[in-house]
């Protein structure tokens, strides 16, 4: 049967869509004719090349509230555009066209492709798909029918994997950061059975035939697969001795005891990165405050940074812009017994520095931090801004090779970018994790729950999303 051009169908101001060609049979779509162009909800975006051709691959998830459903998708790139979102905020973004099933109606849209996990809605159809074809009607919704429970269970099966996933604990100390919420939230998508520890609540009982991990109130704490330690500075002491009696007993640790401390002890771990061939700002250290003059010399004089060997997040970081006032915050810093590097200032980095996400030995994510005005050092906990940024091969090889110094499978590392090439700032062993997935729309917290699937061999059984091919009729 022809389509009359001159009839346009009636839509509200939300709809259920299918892109049979991303393998989505059903998405609901949010209607708003006061955007130009359409966007599709993806994550784990990664570019690549297929006969000399731009694509994209992605993954989605096409149920509102509902990560456990996750589809991989893939298609050609035509375009890569700024757009500016409802906040403000502009986006640079790939553009694909796929095919849009609406009330029994197919044609071709272009989508473009961002992180939507803050937005209600998985899709947004804008008026360029619209025209021509369709008159929204803002006061209705489902205009064109719904999709039942049942009918989404067959497209997409289970929302849960079944049973059999691994129990894996979160050993931190605050259950409600960000960093920790998404880890239990990304362990329990992939049907594992996950905990959260506070390292206060634990306690030991040293035993040669039976080592035990208790928690506050007398619970046993037994039969754990794997830990992923977030041990915040202050108790890395006590958090390190608790890995290690998991360790003890058969506990898989993401970082182990021996990385962590190794990655807090700033000193240490600056002499391991030089000793591993690696680069780092000119740096200087002295236990007696009667060598202020010559630490000051030795980076070169002022401007400096002078950074407290327990700080953390950008605590315990002062610049000093003179000689003169070099030496008073190195003296008050000794007056209270505080154990302080002395760094040279990158003047050209203009308060940006680079954070390399680095899993099982490789980068699979990086943004740049921008100081925010007033500041001098990049610091998100402390008003500055991220945005994706580029590596170089150069930095790439710098960050992995940094990671596998300190012998951590998950690690923060920091780069700026100087007139000498990169220089290593510092190696974080609890990376948080707020920054780099809002800058990106990356599953971070996903990929680190991956990277004990794969250290113990698990795989996902029984019901699951079933191949694209079996959900696009």
């Amino acid at each position: 049967m022809t389509r009359d051009p001159s009839a346009k169908a009636i839509i509200g101001n939300q709809e259920w869509c299918k892109l049979a060609g991303l393998g989505l049979p059903a998405v609901k779509a949010r209607v708003d004719s006061g955007a130009k162009t359409s966007a599709l909800h993806a994550f784990n975006i990664r570019a690549f090349s297929r006969d000399g051709m731009p694509w994209v691959r992605f993954e989605v998830h096409p149920l509102q509230k509902n990560r456990s459903v996750v589809v991989s998708c893939e298609a050609p790139v035509v375009d890569r555009r700024t757009v500016r979102s409802s906040t403000g905020d502009a986006e640079k973004r790939y553009v694909i066209r796929t095919p849009l099933t609406l009330g029994g109606e197919t044609w071709e849209i272009e989508l473009t492709l961002t992180n939507r996990d803050s937005m209600g809605y998985r899709m947004l159809l804008g008026r360029e798909a619209m025209l021509g074809r369709l008159m929204v009607d803002p006061d209705a919704g489902f205009c064109l029918g719904e999709v039942t429970g049942a009918a989404i269970e067959d497209y997409y099966g289970q929302s849960t994997a079944g049973e059999g996933g691994l129990k894996i604990a979160v050993l931190a100390s605050n259950p409600e950061l960000y960093s920790n919420e998404r880890i239990i939230e990304a362990g329990r998508e992939r049907g594992h059975e996950m905990l959260f520890l506070n390292i206060r609540h634990c306690y030991m009982k040293l035993d040669a035939e039976r080592p035990e991990v208790h928690y506050r109130g007398g619970t046993v704490i037994g039969d754990l697969d794997a830990v992923i330690p977030r041990i915040r500075p202050s108790v890395t002491r006590y958090g390190s001795a608790l890995l290690r009696q998991f360790l003890t007993m058969g506990v898989f640790c993401l970082n182990t005891a021996g990385a962590i401390i190794r990655s807090r002890d700033k000193l240490y771990s600056l002499q391991a990165l030089l000793d591993a061939g690696l680069n780092i700002p000119i740096t200087g250290f002295a236990n007696s405050p009667l060598d202020t003059q010559d630490l000051i010399g030795m980076v070169g004089g002022a401007p400096l940074i002078v950074k407290l060997l327990e700080g953390t997040q950008g605590t315990g970081v002062v610049l000093a812009e003179t000689n003169k006032a070099a030496e008073s915050v190195i003296n008050a810093f000794k007056s209270l017994n505080a154990n302080i590097l002395v760094q040279e200032f990158i003047r050209e980095a203009k308060g940006r520095d680079i954070r390399c996400f680095v899993i099982d030995g490789k980068v699979v994510a990086a943004i740049e931090r921008e100081a925010a005005p007033g500041e001098f050092r990049a610091n998100l906990h402390q008003g500055g801004k991220a945005r994706i940024v580029k590596l170089t091969a150069q930095e790439r090889r710098i960050a992995v090779k940094a990671a596998r110094a300190m012998d951590l499978s998950v690690a923060g590392i920091d780069l700026i970018r100087s007139e000498r090439g990169p220089l290593l700032l510092e190696v974080n062993s609890s990376p948080g994790l707020e920054g780099i997935e809002s800058a990106t729309g990356m599953d971070i917290a996903g990929m680190m729950i991956g990277a004990i699937e794969r250290k113990l061999n698990w795989k996902l059984e029984g019901p699951g999303p079933r191949p694209a091919e079996e959900r696009s009729g």
